[in-house]
């Protein structure tokens, strides 16, 4: 399942404002999204996972815990030779699916769940799902590096690619909603670390977030970049009519709605993951102010 939101933010803008909860907005979205339909059983929503993808998307968060100590102004090696350890425990796969299976059991309609699983079931849906996995569980870097020249040659060529591939980010995301989680992620995640002493903040939750806005622009801007980079690359083997196909299944309002939902499950994942992860960093000792 295609997603711009398994790693929040790209590799260049990797800092205090870089990578990342749930707020109450997204139970109230949850909540009225499954409006009463006929919610799908917990073994349905497990083979959706694994159909779609979603459920390396969901392994693909503890990628992500490497930038946790950078956040902070500190390395991996400040936390010792317990780091690698108490990240695979925080983001243990098992768990971090559980709890989005628990999520999508109460959320996700039988009907919504038989729309997208009949299209990525299909042949185009599962080799699309096998690059995309590939990708959620790559180098960022190099699929950075490699995608951003994939994409220097298609906007030379004036391919069609490059507007379906804004599409398709628009489709997963109408709403805008990983902008917005990635500012509340990252203040829960601060918020959290300075409670456990980790560091020391200079500033309240509001200037903290007042801090975390003023790029907004400039962080928005590099995202939408690194999607397309990321699409350049991730779909480099796609045929344009193929490319067009899938953007027209992501348009759907069945699958957008789809979406609005894995969005907000995988933030809340992510939130929960990395707040639980500064709790822990606490016992490991290292203090920074920031």
């Amino acid at each position: 399942m295609v997603s711009a939101l398994a790693r929040l933010a790209p590799p260049s803008v990797i800092s205090l404002r870089a990578i990342f909860g749930f707020c109450a907005v997204f139970v109230l979205c949850l909540t009225g999204i499954a409006g009463g339909a006929k919610a799908a059983g917990r073994d349905r929503v497990a083979a959706f996972l694994q159909v779609t993808g979603f459920d390396v998307a969901i392994e693909s968060i503890a990628l992500s815990a490497s930038a946790a100590p950078e956040m902070l102004g500190l390395a991996e090696e400040d936390f010792g030779l317990q780091w690698q350890t108490l990240s695979e425990d925080v983001f243990d796969v098992e768990l971090m699916q559980s709890r989005a299976l628990d999520i999508l059991e109460a959320t996700l309609d039988e009907a919504l769940l038989a729309h997208a699983a009949e299209f990525y079931a299909s042949d185009l849906g599962q080799r699309l799902v096998a690059v995309e996995n590939s990708s959620h569980m790559g180098d960022d870097i190099a699929k950075d590096t490699d995608g951003a020249a994939l994409l220097d040659a298609l906007k030379a060529n004036d391919d069609p690619r490059i507007d379906l591939f804004k599409r398709m980010n628009h489709a997963i995301d109408p709403k805008d909603i990983g902008g917005q989680a990635m500012t509340e992620i990252q203040v829960r995640f601060l918020l959290a670390a300075s409670y456990a002493g980790v560091i020391s903040l200079r500033t309240d939750e509001e200037g903290l977030r007042a801090a975390l806005n003023e790029n907004a622009e400039e962080i928005a801007h590099e995202m939408e970049q690194s999607s397309l980079r990321n699409a350049a690359y991730t779909y480099q083997d796609f045929s344009v009519e193929e490319i067009a196909a899938y953007t027209e299944a992501l348009e759907h309002p069945d699958m957008m709605t789809v979406y609005e939902l894995m969005n907000a499950v995988h933030f809340e994942v992510m939130s929960n993951r990395f707040e639980a992860l500064a709790l822990r960093m606490g016992e490991l000792q290292p203090a920074q102010e920031l």
